[in-house]
């Protein structure tokens, strides 16, 4: 499948009917899913592999990763609309994923290293200081490769915060739109530069 392909049909999926500002539950851009997806089935992590996309949300990656060919894919999240979002949405793509309710770095309800891959975008950390760190950590255990979408300019903290578990191997920059979604924000439409990570394990986590 073409790269702009898989974005045309993420596109398609549905957000989250109720986001919560304190999850940060920003849908992911079809434009960013595709291109981590893409960028990952270049590089073998996705065909034929067990995927796992932690923090899922409506399941935009995790859809992804079925239609580029992964032999499992299981979605984890806390919120269970958020999740009734992501069977619909992987029903509309005939995607097959296994999701389950449970909190990342609180009730990790999966065994070390029961996956090849992980795929997540996790909280940027705007409302709680640090929120991704239990979603990195969480991955490295899952799986031995990692790709995840961070602000711009993580780069250096994420390769000090994973020394001597992890490294990252590979930087791919992008943008994420935001839309109006909360009571908060002041302006239509904000593009935040972002990067996608690739994170391999390299020592015990």
């Amino acid at each position: 499948m073409r790269l702009k392909h898989l974005e045309m049909k993420l596109q398609r999926l549905r957000g989250f009917p109720a986001p919560r500002p304190v999850l940060e539950q920003y849908a992911t851009p079809a434009a960013v899913a595709a291109r981590l997806l893409y960028h990952a089935s270049t590089e073998d992590a996705i065909a034929g592999r067990r995927v796992l996309d932690l923090g899922c949300g409506t399941g935009v990656l995790a859809c992804g990763a079925a239609l580029l060919g992964a032999d499992k894919v299981v979605g984890i999240d806390v919120d269970m609309g958020a999740l009734r979002t992501a069977r619909s949405n992987a029903g509309s793509l005939e995607a097959d994923l296994g999701l389950l309710r449970g909190e990342v770095g609180t009730a990790f309800p999966l065994r070390p290293q029961t996956f090849d891959t992980v795929v997540m975008n996790p909280p940027f950390g705007a409302q709680r200081k640090h929120a991704d760190r239990p979603f990195i950590d969480c991955a490295l255990v899952a799986a031995p490769v990692v790709y995840g979408i961070f602000n711009a300019g993580s780069l250096g903290f994420i390769e000090n915060y994973v020394k001597g578990r992890g490294e990252v191997t590979g930087v791919v920059e992008g943008s994420f739109v935001i839309p109006r979604t909360f009571a908060f924000h002041r302006k239509d439409r904000v593009e935040i530069p972002v990067e996608v990570l690739r994170i391999e394990r390299t020592g015990p986590c």
